[in-house]
């Protein structure tokens, strides 16, 4: 097979990588699907420049992604690297060698000084975006608003100054782009479940009303009203 590829390990598949991106993950609209659990719907992207690949793990996971075992966010991959998307393993093939540090780890952007009401929002606007069972929308301005007790428009306010801090520019999927950046660095991560156990709901047994007397007919006897004479 020419060009780099991709074997699946436990069903021996072998996937050519696309020219430019290759997405994995458990969804349906990805273009390697692993059906299992421990992999996120949009797990991870291989990313062909040149000669070179990279993998690039998109932080929707709390299993995450590894190569030769080691974690990892952004790497240069190499021919012959296992790549792990949480339990499922595939060894990379067809790339070319060349004199490359296999624990080169391309650098991600820094991260801009961010107040903690600008994390707040950060926060609440990743927070759908984080989790294990779909890859959804973040979060709209009203949606955070709400989840901060603040006014909708004080949350524009903040997404703008976020906007220029990370050079998102104008365009759709704004809020897409702003929250995918944000999540690539590591700036916001998924929180742990908790699990609350539900509470017994106490059961207050109710008085039953007082039967009236029935008539052989099964209805309720009427008491009779006598009226005066005027």
């Amino acid at each position: 097979m020419e060009g780099p590829f991709i074997r699946i390990e436990d069903s021996g598949m072998v996937v050519p990588l696309r020219p430019d991106v290759t997405t994995v993950g458990r969804g349906k609209g990805v273009d390697i699907r692993l059906e299992d659990p421990s992999v996120s719907r949009f797990h991870a992207e291989l990313v062909r420049r040149g000669p070179y690949v990279y993998i690039v793990d998109m932080g929707l996971s709390r299993n995450g992604t590894r190569v030769n075992g080691r974690p990892i966010a952004r790497r240069v991959l190499e021919d012959g690297d296992v790549v792990s998307f949480g339990s499922a393993r595939g060894r990379l093939g067809g790339i070319p060698r060349e004199d490359v540090d296999p624990e080169t780890e391309l650098k991600r952007a820094v991260a801009p000084e961010l107040t903690r009401r600008e994390i707040d929002v950060l926060t609440s606007l990743c927070r759908p975006a984080l989790s294990d069972e779909a890859f959804v929308a973040p979060a709209t301005a009203r949606e955070i608003a709400t989840d901060l007790v603040v006014t909708e428009a004080a949350v524009k306010q903040h997404l703008l100054r976020l906007y220029q801090k990370f050079r998102v520019p104008e365009g759709a999927n704004r809020r897409t782009r702003l929250a995918n950046e944000v999540i690539a660095m590591g700036l916001v991560r998924p929180l742990p479940t908790v699990h609350v156990p539900q509470q017994q709901q106490r059961t207050v047994p109710s008085t039953p009303e007082p039967r009236r007397p029935a008539t052989a007919t099964g209805y309720t006897q009427r008491t009779p009203v006598t009226r005066r004479a005027s």
